[in-house]
């Protein structure tokens, strides 16, 4: 494998919690809770696949089946076949997964899917924005934020093995010129809410300028993200809870000059309707309300994960 070495980012492993008046101080935020930092195959386990010349759609199957059981439980839920599928995603591509983990949830499925033909790139928030967590965000955690690049690029090494896709980093509001314009997909999976809640959207305003950036001339953007419901209080779906409206993200992407291609209701889930004293981390995997009530772990266990909007944009011709 070949590794970029771009910028001067930072993350360690997109572990975090978040203490506000609204979320339990021990709760992860939701980059962590959706299970992004789990641990997956190592190098030798993914040299070992052999997808031969098997179809996209094939070849996905078999990365999906030979994950380990601690990212298989989250298939139920999240649907990484049909929701990369719906992204477009193939090997051989250029694709910036936000918030990755190291190399993430998704990144140990994109890595042997994306091949040695394909690059993974990981965004990372700026440490700027990490700052504004409070908290956990203390001086040592955002002095190891500014070793994301090399950490990331590591880790993905790690993983992918000899058959594995290349890899690159870069931390938002400090995209490297190597990068512009190389990417087929980016994905925001559950991570609009934290651009979205600080300093008034301004981090997603910049998020969307890097987004347009990266990609090539009619390049994809696939969001995944936890939804309110349109008839709940804006201050509560800001995102301080983990949920935003489907039509406050629609509109961010279009008034950015995305275009939106299509929905999908491929990470709905019905069962989850919070009111305005819940977060989201009460759900699995999180469970950070209920970790000493049996019943009301069993009660947001039965719920499932958020429900989730899926919104797939693209950048003009």
């Amino acid at each position: 494998m070949k590794y970029l070495m771009l910028g001067a980012a930072a993350l360690a492993i997109a572990a975090c919690s978040q203490e506000t008046a609204t979320e339990p101080a021990e709760t992860p935020t939701d980059a962590m809770a959706a299970g992004d930092a789990e641990d997956g195959m190592n190098g030798e386990e993914h040299d070992a696949m052999d997808h031969g010349d098997m179809s996209a759609s094939e070849k996905l199957d078999a990365v999906l089946d030979a994950q380990p059981d601690e990212i298989k439980a989250r298939y139920e839920y999240r649907h990484p076949k049909e929701t990369l599928e719906f992204f477009g995603v193939e090997p051989g591509m250029t694709v910036v997964d936000i918030l990755p983990g190291e190399p993430g949830w998704y990144g140990e499925i994109l890595i042997p899917y994306l091949g040695p033909d394909g690059t993974l790139i990981g965004a990372d928030y700026s440490v700027e924005m990490w700052g504004e967590f409070g908290g956990f965000a203390n001086e040592e955690f955002l002095e190891n934020k500014k070793s994301f690049n090399e950490d990331y690029v590591a880790a993905v090494e790690a993983a992918g093995g000899e058959d594995g896709a290349d890899a690159a980093a870069f931390q938002f509001g400090s995209l490297p010129a190597e990068l512009e314009g190389t990417a087929d997909v980016v994905l925001m999976m559950r991570a609009a809410h934290h651009f979205n809640r600080f300093n008034d959207g301004a981090y997603f305003t910049e998020a969307l300028e890097d987004i347009n950036a990266v990609l090539k001339p009619g390049g994809i953007v696939g969001v995944v993200q936890h939804r309110a419901q349109e008839d709940m209080p804006d201050d509560w779906a800001v995102g301080n809870a983990g949920y935003v409206k489907q039509s406050h993200i629609v509109s961010l992407f279009e008034d950015a000059g995305f275009e939106l291609v299509e929905s999908s209701e491929i990470n709905a889930n019905p069962a989850d309707r919070p009111t305005a004293e819940d977060v989201v981390w009460r759900l699995p995997p999180s469970l950070g309300t209920s970790r000493d009530n049996p019943e009301l772990k069993a009660e947001m266990e039965a719920i499932g994960e958020s429900d989730r909007m899926t919104l797939k944009f693209k950048k003009p011709e």
